[in-house]
């Protein structure tokens, strides 16, 4: 069985962030099946772990619920990481959790990367935030990364369920690849003195 986590840091109720989510699972889930894999898919909505997640970065001390949401991630083949934009970047509440995880945890992890926003010029926060904290965390990034604007949902079969299908079938074919990493490949620093001929 193939394990999918889905990661919302919407806090509205309903969530926009949360139904993404949860149309990227499907479709992941969906195209797993089509190559022949089970999958199961679990969501992890960070607005229920706040106090939580503000609890563990005064104390480090995670609670029974945060740990189990971190072990979740820790057992998935794949993880799916959706963002409302908040100020041009991602929200406070996804960074938080982020870095709460123990170091390593992402590395090699398959990862879909996601965030909706108020409109399309929202859309560059993927590139510009959420790839470089993934890259830094050494996970492995999904080439096709979903935005969803507020007018993106329309009706059934639109363009955004086509990104979505398009971006689940990438996705899962990185997930079916193989799983995280567990080898230490980090790379080697230069010492600066080297650097400088000294």
């Amino acid at each position: 069985m193939t394990s999918i986590v889905v990661i919302t840091a919407g806090t509205s109720i309903p969530s926009s962030s949360r139904l993404l989510g949860e149309r990227l699972g499907e479709a992941s889930v969906a195209a797993l099946a089509a190559s022949g894999s089970l999958g199961q898919v679990t969501h992890i909505e960070l607005r229920t772990l706040a106090t939580d997640l503000a609890n563990h970065l005064a104390t480090r001390v995670p609670s029974a619920r945060l740990r189990e949401a971190f072990d979740a991630v820790c057992g998935a083949d794949g993880v799916i990481a959706v963002t409302p934009v908040f100020n041009g970047s991602y929200s406070g509440l996804f960074k938080l959790f982020f870095d709460a995880l123990d170091e390593g945890v992402m590395k090699g992890r398959p990862v879909l990367l996601a965030a909706t926003g108020g409109s399309a010029r929202h859309s560059l926060v993927i590139d510009h935030a959420m790839l470089p904290l993934f890259f830094y965390l050494k996970a492995v990034a999904a080439p096709n990364p979903v935005f969803a604007a507020t007018k993106d949902w329309g009706t059934e079969g639109g363009k955004l369920e086509r990104r979505i299908a398009k971006a689940a079938q990438e996705f899962a074919r990185i997930v079916r690849a193989g799983t995280p990493a567990k080898a230490d490949d980090d790379f080697e620093v230069t010492d600066f003195r080297e650097l400088l001929g000294g």
